[in-house]
């Protein structure tokens, strides 16, 4: 296993850190915004928070989640951790990667109610329903918080490969 040089290994670190808590910060002003378009009686309000929706989701949440997903793995192969050693390594790449599907999946009703609020004001119970599933969709919040709370606390726990690669890496005796 080759590691980064140390510079290498904290730049891309930064990067990954960044990141992701550029793509949390987003999904809680996104969080902000799905409040605000549902309960607010200002119909140039709502109108404006879906509209931002729209936007904040595929210039800011997209390219972040996809940004976190590419830098985990990039530091995952270059650092000690590796990609598949831990359990909390592969629980972190599972929560992304499902967290990024499901944003991908979850933008077509952001992109709808974008396209209502652009077309006219959208009146108290217009699809609200759908507004409603905004709301719960930004639980995505709760997930991403236990992805970090994964690396700060990085749980014990080594697969049979890390195990494995621990073994050949200790120096066999003459």
């Amino acid at each position: 296993m080759t590691l980064f040089p140390p510079r290498l290994r904290k730049l891309t670190l930064t990067l990954h850190v960044a990141c992701s808590v550029g793509w949390l910060g987003a999904v809680a002003a996104f969080l902000a915004l799905a409040v605000t378009g549902l309960t607010s009686n200002a119909p140039q309000t709502v109108r404006g928070a879906y509209l931002a929706m729209d936007v904040i989701g595929w210039y800011v949440i997209v390219p972040f989640s996809a940004a976190s997903l590419l830098t985990g793995l990039v530091q995952s192969l270059g650092t000690v951790w590796g990609l598949l050693r831990h359990y909390w390594v592969i629980a972190k790449l599972l929560i992304t990667v499902v967290a990024t599907l499901l944003l991908l999946v979850h933008m077509q009703p952001v992109g709808h109610l974008a396209d209502a609020a652009a077309q006219a004001a959208l009146a108290g119970g217009e699809l609200e329903g759908m507004r409603i599933q905004l709301i719960a969709d930004a639980a995505a919040l709760l997930v991403l918080l236990m992805a970090a709370a994964l690396s700060v606390f990085k749980p014990r726990g080594v697969t049979r490969y890390g195990r494995r690669r621990q073994r050949e890496q200790i120096p066999q005796p003459r």
